[in-house]
């Protein structure tokens, strides 16, 4: 299935009914009188998070979304039918924004979260509703009036505890495969991760946690270099950052500091996020070299680097405990 994040739609409520005009005619009733029912009301646009959804797919080709209309109002002081409300199923962890792409009307963080976003048109009333002592034979029933409409953006941002971040070729894809069920595509060559991966991390017999990949990010993402910062925004949410740097190439302080200014450009809320940094590809380096970029690499952050290896799986186990103290820590659960 196509991996789809973003989807731009527009909704559009049900009408209401119109109100009747009609008199009661029955044989021995002398003056029936007023007999028109009300329009009844149109149906609303509902969006509801729903579980086993993890793409905006279903948005893709079919933009266009109106509820149902109202029936019309009938004699025998008959109300019309309301209309059917539409309900639009999104992924957990969809926002819903207006049409500037700013403004978040919704955020969907919960299954069976639900929101109406268009409220259906009211009815009109029928020449029943305006009968009184000093007007006894109204002729007057009103329109239903217009449903609500308008255009929305939806934004999906994946829901994880933990999320991976770096450089393109840090060997994200490969930690992933190597620490879950995930199987992402690997490759020796950059960009190989076109689309956010979710993967499930078991701590033991009783923990887990969700890891998010996203694509890598180069110098000036955040204007639109490479494949953007647009995917940043799938590990907004996560407790956690895993910063992997590649250990293999020269600049390893360089590389931490690219992706942290890309964060800092970025915003959301990421630059101030826990981080683990970690140096990757140990199996790859000799020890004198590896010393020095970690001391270097750390003197950078200005915190400690793990080293491990995605492909040999040397100091996952500690990479994985430091990010499982970091969730419980802001997730507020035990650790143990």
């Amino acid at each position: 299935m196509k991996f789809l994040d973003q989807a731009k739609i527009w909704l559009k409520a049900g009408d209401g009914g119109n109100g009747c005009v009609a008199f009661r005619r029955e044989r021995f009733i002398e003056f029936g009188g007023p007999w028109g029912g009300n329009g009844g009301k149109g149906g609303d646009v509902v969006v509801e998070a729903v579980e086993n959804l993890n793409t905006l797919i279903d948005y893709r080709y079919a933009q266009h979304f109106k509820a149902g209309r109202a029936g019309d109002g009938a004699g025998k002081d008959m109300t019309g039918a309301g209309g059917d409300d539409l309900v639009l199923k999104v992924p957990v962890g969809t926002e819903i924004l207006a049409e500037d792409k700013e403004t978040v009307l919704a955020d969907l963080s919960t299954p069976g979260q639900r929101v109406t976003l268009c409220h259906g048109g009211r009815g009109g009333f029928g020449n029943a509703h305006y009968k009184s002592s000093t007007n006894r034979a109204p002729r007057r029933a009103d329109p239903g009036t217009l449903g609500e409409e308008r255009w929305v953006w939806l934004r999906l941002k994946l829901i994880a505890d933990a999320g991976l971040i770096g450089l393109p070729n840090a060997g994200k894809s490969t930690f992933l495969a190597a620490t879950s069920a995930a199987k992402p595509k690997i490759a020796d060559y950059p960009f190989t991760t076109l689309n956010p991966q979710l993967g499930v991390v078991r701590i033991g017999e009783t923990s887990e946690f969700v890891l998010a990949d996203i694509p890598g990010l180069i110098e000036g993402a955040h204007e639109g270099v490479g494949l953007g910062d647009r995917f940043l925004g799938h590990v907004e949410r996560c407790a956690v950052l895993l910063h992997l740097v590649d250990g293999t190439q020269a600049g390893v302080t360089e590389a931490y500091r690219t992706v942290r200014a890309e964060l800092e450009a970025y915003g959301g809320g990421l630059a101030e996020k826990p981080e683990v940094v970690a140096l990757n590809k140990a199996d790859a380096i000799e020890p004198r070299a590896l010393a020095a970029r970690r001391t270097a690499l750390s003197r950078a952050a200005g915190r400690p680097v793990l080293v491990l290896s995605g492909v040999t799986g040397a100091g996952k186990d500690e990479v994985l405990r430091a990010l499982w103290l970091a969730i419980a820590t802001a997730r507020g659960r035990d650790a143990a």
